[in-house]
């Protein structure tokens, strides 16, 4: 069997947002409970397989976790690549499916970065280390800047991402930032600055949440679900860093640009497409200048022309290419662990037509991507099958 022989057969996933009296076991038990159900009312005996992604420190989690839905004997693997963590659970679900060795394999991501920032869970390191001395807010600060230098990029169009998305998570009743109004490009330059030229509304939030999904073969997603469209995989592509000259690479926060590029082409020809087949796109928008690279890193336009095609509208909804429909990691959130579950959370409503007021029009393919620091990059394609 080929990976593209692999569908969804269920996911879910809890709301992101400070879920301070929750423990992550808990998080975890709605998220993965909320997938068997959308899976046709599976139990933890159907599943074979399960590979459970978190960041938060701390022995023997997964396995307490996996005990809330149920004492079944099945493997457990705990999955940690920084902010890459859920997709790449995702990946080793789908691979363990299209192995042969697993029938049914559960990919849950969970975390609460709350309790991280309260209780520092931090470990020491070097002060040879650039990751010791840059945070990722300026990290991103930086390579916005360099933009700005090269490119002529101007803060408002920063923003103008940044408000994209709080408008996009507005229509998403499980985004942690639901805006009440018509987020502004003046509105999110006006909020106080974390690191110039971004300011706190062009950041994502600090998350607590859990999501899940569950893979098994096509033929028996079709066969339990034949009233609903078919989810399948195309590609799940994951790469670390290469070298490359005059990169720091010593602990880098994500590693050069280039990595997503590569990564991103490996996926189109492990799924033999290419950008222009694709109908909508979830990316790393940790900071809202990471958007704007990913239009041209990820085959969505020329370089350097970013710019032109959020200018155009066409990231937006109701543009040629959609990107983070369900608010990203700004507007979504980003607990860490189940951040890339949540995308496939959001690829799979979109794809099966269900996501109401955020609809894609006829999306067919959707593109999930999140870098991790360290560093690792991770792009999956999900496709509608007819």
């Amino acid at each position: 069997m080929s990976l593209r022989d692999v569908a969804v057969l269920g996911s879910g996933m809890v709301r992101f947002g400070a879920h301070r009296t929750r423990s992550n076991a808990d998080l975890a038990r709605d998220a993965g409970v909320a997938a068997l159900a959308d899976a046709g009312g599976l139990t933890l005996a159907d599943v074979d397989e399960a590979f459970v992604g978190y960041i938060t420190p701390g022995a023997m989690i997964a396995v307490k976790a996996m005990k809330e839905l149920g004492l079944t004997g099945l493997p457990v693997t705990h999955v940690e690549n920084a902010s890459a963590t859920g997709l790449v659970a995702f990946r080793e679900a789908a691979w363990a499916v299209a192995s042969g060795r697993a029938r049914v394999a559960m990919a849950i991501g969970f975390d609460k970065m709350n309790d991280m920032m309260r209780g520092g869970g931090g470990r020491g390191v070097g002060r040879d280390q650039i990751d010791s001395v840059i945070l990722p807010a300026a990290y991103f600060a930086l390579w916005a800047v360099r933009r700005m230098h090269e490119r002529g990029t101007r803060p408002e169009q920063f923003a103008a991402i940044a408000a994209k998305n709080w408008n996009h998570g507005a229509r998403n009743p499980l985004s942690d930032r639901q805006a009440d109004h018509e987020v502004t490009v003046e509105e999110v330059l006006a909020s106080p600055k974390v690191s110039e030229p971004l300011t706190a509304m062009m950041a994502c939030p600090v998350d607590d949440g859990a999501a899940c999904a569950i893979l098994a073969p096509k033929d028996l997603v079709q066969r339990r679900h034949p009233d609903r469209p078919v989810v399948s995989v195309l590609a799940s592509a994951l790469q670390s860093e290469t070298y490359t000259p005059g990169h720091t690479f010593l602990g880098p926060v994500v590693g050069p640009a280039s990595m997503s590029r590569d990564t991103a082409q490996r996926a189109y020809e492990h799924a033999g497409i290419g950008p222009e087949d694709v109908d909508l796109a979830l990316c790393h928008d940790a900071f809202a200048n990471e958007e704007l690279e990913y239009y041209e890193l990820l085959g969505f336009c020329g370089e350097g022309e970013g710019e032109k095609l959020l200018e155009a509208g066409e990231t937006r909804l109701g543009g040629r290419i959609p990107f983070n429909t369900d608010g990203g990691l700004i507007a979504r959130g980003h607990p860490g662990g189940p951040t890339g579950l949540a995308q496939i959370h959001e690829l799979v409503t979109q794809l099966r037509g269900h996501a109401g007021p955020r609809q894609v029009e006829n999306a067919r393919t959707g593109l999930a991507h999140l870098v991790g620091g360290g560093s690792v990059c991770c792009v999956t394609l999900l496709h509608r099958e007819d």
